[in-house]
């Protein structure tokens, strides 16, 4: 029988408003047997006692709202690496992103590099993220959000619109679907950008290149849960059309609710078109067009009433068990290495 396993996680005990992918994954992997979840403290991470320290965005560790914070972070995060490597615990990353974010310091950017060569073990959250032959890692897909968004109301899909919704970034290009757009002419169609701007440069140019056309409608603010659920399913067909794409939230989150997607043609995207149905996932080529929505609007609208997307590989139990084989698999491989040196 495998020994009881304490995972401490690198993000604090879930608000109300939270990523749901943090409450998701330890509450599946808290119904397992055996395993016990933490949320993060310096205290906890720094005095507690646990099996392994599961990170998702360390960029958050090396942060603070001031220089002051940042500081004591960044202190403390080394104090945190060095404890690992003295009691011989894991350090286990999940990729999220393939590039560390913009604007980091170069004594963050260190720090972050110092951590990677710490890591023991690494999850990928699908099959086509490169990672070297060297770093050991197992494939655990992103989870659906099915049971967290079948709270709330739906809303009934409105022909011919097409929505975005989530934070407003700019390397999500909502100014390129807002140009898109415009190049229809058909007036049954409408758009619905909903979210709040990272910039007032952003929020700027998008009322600029929507202005004049009343088909456009841009609510720029916060979204909660039960909003969310309302404008996504608004829409019959949700568009993402982020340059770089590698994990979507965004796409897992509409899928999750019954409504199809356009994305850029890349790899990932082709295997996640083939793992939950092709007219689920529409993509185009090259910079989005007019003409690529109008073609993902009548594609979806072949899809056969009452069908859904194919999430079962996403599944939280089945992704909760994957975690814990990964975290035994990281722990042995410590283990292993402690016996050699």
């Amino acid at each position: 029988m495998d020994s009881e396993l304490t995972v401490l996680m690198s993000f604090p005990k879930p608000r109300a408003v939270a990523n749901p992918f943090n409450t998701l994954l330890m509450e599946s992997l808290s119904a397992q047997p055996g395993v016990r979840v933490l949320t993060f403290t310096w205290r906890a991470a720094l005095l507690g006692r646990y099996d392994l320290f599961h990170v998702h965005w360390p960029e958050i560790l090396v942060s603070g709202h001031s220089k002051l914070k940042t500081a004591v972070r960044q202190l403390f995060f080394c104090l945190l690496i060095i404890r690992l490597g003295i009691l011989r615990r894991p350090l286990v990353r999940t990729l999220h992103n393939l590039e560390l974010p913009e604007g980091l310091s170069r004594v963050q950017i260190a720090l972050l590099r110092w951590a990677e060569r710490h890591t023991t073990y690494w999850i990928l959250l699908n099959d086509s993220t490169p990672i070297d032959d060297d770093r050991p890692h197992a494939l655990v897909l992103h989870g659906h959000y099915r049971d967290w968004y079948s709270r709330f109301p739906a809303s009934p899909a409105v022909p011919g619109r097409v929505g975005f919704f989530g934070r407003i970034r700019r390397y999500k290009n909502a100014v390129g679907l807002v140009r898109a757009f415009r190049q229809t002419d058909d007036p049954e169609l409408s758009l619905r950008v909903a979210g709040l701007p990272s910039s007032e440069a952003l929020t700027a140019e998008l009322r600029g290149v929507a202005a004049g056309d009343p088909r456009i409608q841009l609510e720029f603010d916060f979204i909660d849960d039960p909003a969310l659920v309302a404008h996504a399913t608004s829409a019959e067909l949700v568009v993402l059309p982020y340059p770089e794409m590698h994990n979507s939230g965004s796409a897992f989150a509409a899928l999750s609710m019954d409504r199809p997607v356009l994305l850029p043609q890349n790899d990932v995207n082709q295997r996640l078109a083939a793992e939950v149905g092709e007219p689920w996932v529409q993509q185009y080529q090259g910079e989005l067009s007019g003409k690529h929505l109008e073609d993902a609007l009548a594609t979806v609208r072949k899809i056969p009433a009452g069908t859904r997307p194919d999430l079962s590989r996403r599944d939280w139990p089945v992704i909760a068990s994957q975690h814990v084989a990964a975290y035994r698999a990281a722990i042995s491989r410590l283990r292993r290495a402690a016996a050699t040196a």
